[in-house]
């Protein structure tokens, strides 16, 4: 088998306590998953379950208390250009136009504009967004703004791009169309996707993996093979049994775990 391109073993996380308290807030516990190359896979599960704490030590923003953490089999020990990331919001910069903050990375760099315009043309191709290269962000659809941030996340061409909810803001009908364009541009592009949401349906239609995190201290409660050919339509998808299947399994669990949440956070012990 090849080696993964993140793999976490036995990560433990804890964060200091409040002001007052002394005990420290384990947040994940024993975590171990790994994302193959070119592979999609979701992470999913209930609030404060310390999804994005996941996807943050895989960045390199932040190192566990215990475990292993690799990206090729290499220690991750900080942020990298081949391990990109986009947020909730797009965090766009409003003051430059969509062409300057998709190539604002290569720009601080001092990369000739002659080697890297070809590529922002691309992926801005890639993300429906050609013709819209000059205008300010500001006046953009919020789905727009987020195709732009998608661009900018894959302008050095990362091997592997985490996804914190990217699409979470977006209403329905934006946000399966979003869908739909992640998924044309991942195939496109072959880059390995970590993918945090809170939306079943968003990780069924997704995903080759879903990956269910328990209540907090988070730790993979459950795997499951996403078993639908691509390319994916929800019509499609809504009516196959093995979906309503799939779907009924997942959202039992979350509810499960979200349920054990509540009560830990009355002091309450799950029976």
């Amino acid at each position: 088998m090849s080696t993964p391109r993140i793999a976490l073993d036995g990560i433990r996380k804890s964060f200091p306590a409040p002001r007052g308290r002394q005990e420290k807030t384990t947040v994940l516990s024993d975590i171990s998953l790994t994302l193959a190359e070119g592979e999609f896979v979701c992470l999913l599960g209930p609030s404060g379950c310390g999804k994005s704490t996941v996807l943050g030590m895989a960045a390199g923003f932040d190192q566990p208390d215990s475990g292993i953490l690799l990206h090729d089999g290499e220690p991750i020990a900080g942020p990298s250009p081949q391990r990109g990331m986009v947020f909730q919001q797009p965090t766009l910069f409003p003051w430059l136009s969509v062409l300057d903050n998709v190539t604002f990375g290569p720009r601080m760099a001092g990369v000739p504009r002659e080697r890297y315009l070809a590529e922002a043309e691309r992926y801005l191709r890639l993300v429906g967004l050609q013709g819209f290269e000059h205008h300010a962000t500001w006046q953009l659809s919020g789905g727009m703004r987020q195709r732009a941030a998608l661009a900018r996340a894959w302008m050095p061409n990362p091997e592997v791009l985490l996804m914190d909810e990217p699409f979470g803001a977006l209403d329905a009908q934006t946000r399966l169309m979003m869908q739909e364009l992640l998924t044309s541009v991942w195939q496109a592009t072959g880059t390995s996707i970590l993918f945090v949401t809170h939306d079943v349906d968003e990780a069924l239609f997704l995903a080759d993996r879903v990956l269910v995190m328990s209540a907090r201290p988070g730790t993979i409660r459950e795997e499951l093979r996403v078993p639908f050919e691509r390319p994916r339509s929800i019509e499609s998808l809504v009516t196959d049994p093995e979906y309503a299947r799939l779907k009924q399994r997942i959202l039992h669990i979350v509810r499960e775990e979200a349920g054990k949440s509540m009560l830990a956070e009355n002091g309450l012990c799950p029976a």
